[in-house]
């Protein structure tokens, strides 16, 4: 039975991960830091199932800011797989939390990778990293060759895990494989995510229990994929007999805009009537119109999207309705 170790694993694309490896046969370790603690949502199903829970899915304490709880967990599970699912991942935040985002974002991955290299070398990490990480640039379409041309905090740190990735590769020929993933949305997503925000909000309008959304840039052109899928690219790209960098995507982009009128359409009600735009969530600094290459992927290990824009749209306003009646 092979061991996987997902730091990160209460988020969104930890907790698919884990149902994944699960799936597949294996035993799954996940770190849970104390913050998260009060927020396993994501993962409350298998804690819940004594048929799982410290049988094949164990949770162990520790935080990316503390190498000595990284050590000891890395020490202790002695992985045949490591998924770093866990950072300060949220552009906004990162503007306000410079010193922590960088931190947790990129130095983090230094200390895993500096910890893989002394007690095993031989586990294979995967590191994944953002679109936000070629920011302003003049390419229509961005494959792995593309430079980056970071425009946050947050962008520039996961810039910084993309090198040390690449690096711990090439000088210590560790299995270290990066995946550049646009944006990649599911029901698990938080309100903070424009795209939960606005499923939530449809949701809870139509049901009666809010009357307006207000949202910032509407014209934002942003490649929208499935995060289950993602994660199952991430376990993909971790079976190849060489470590490589790869971007993950669907290879279109459609605009907030687009996002706001197809969710309220699975309702049937005009987002004229109830979106208001407020000036004050524009960000400091817009990326350009971001959109995937997937070309690499899909020749080395098939990666085929088959969630398209219109049905994850869908997917996730029809589980906010489902949340919201049961929530009345």
């Amino acid at each position: 039975m092979k061991k996987a170790l997902i730091l990160g694993v209460t988020g969104q694309d930890g907790s698919y991960l884990a149902e994944i490896l699960l799936e597949k046969g294996y035993e799954v370790h996940g770190m849970l830091r104390r913050s998260a603690t009060g927020n396993t949502r994501n993962i409350d199903h298998l804690i819940q199932d004594q048929t799982i829970f410290n049988k094949c899915f164990f949770l162990h304490r520790g935080d990316l800011a503390d190498p000595t709880s990284l050590y000891r967990i890395i020490n202790l599970v002695k992985p045949f797989e490591i998924y770093n699912e866990a950072d300060q991942d949220h552009v906004s935040w990162s503007y306000d939390m410079v010193g922590y985002s960088t931190d947790i974002t990129g130095a983090a991955v230094g200390r895993i990778l500096e910890i893989i290299r002394q007690i095993d070398p031989a586990i294979r990490y995967f590191q994944p990293c953002t679109s936000n990480m070629f920011g302003i640039t003049e390419s229509i379409i961005q494959n792995e060759k593309t430079p980056f041309n970071p425009q946050s905090p947050y962008a520039c740190a996961k810039v910084m895990a993309f090198y040390l990735t690449r690096y711990y590769r090439e000088a210590f020929g560790i299995f270290a494989s990066n995946a550049i993933f646009y944006n990649h949305e599911s029901p698990r997503r938080t309100s903070e995510y424009v795209t939960r925000k606005i499923t939530q909000s449809v949701a809870r309008i139509a049901l009666g229990k809010q009357k307006k959304l207000v949202l910032g840039d509407l014209t934002a052109r942003i490649d929208w994929g499935y995060a289950k899928e993602f994660m199952n690219a991430a376990w993909q790209i971790l079976q190849l007999e060489k470590p490589d960098d790869f971007v993950i995507a669907t290879g279109e982009a459609h605009s907030v805009r687009e996002w706001v009128e197809r969710a309220f359409a699975v309702v049937n009600l005009k987002p004229d009537d109830y979106v208001v735009t407020d000036l004050k969530l524009l960000r400091p600094t817009k990326t350009s119109s971001l959109i995937g290459d997937i070309t690499k992927a899909k020749k080395i290990f098939k990666f085929n999207p088959k969630v398209k824009f219109e049905d994850l749209v869908k997917l996730m306003v029809e589980a906010d309705l489902e949340k919201e009646r049961f929530n009345a």
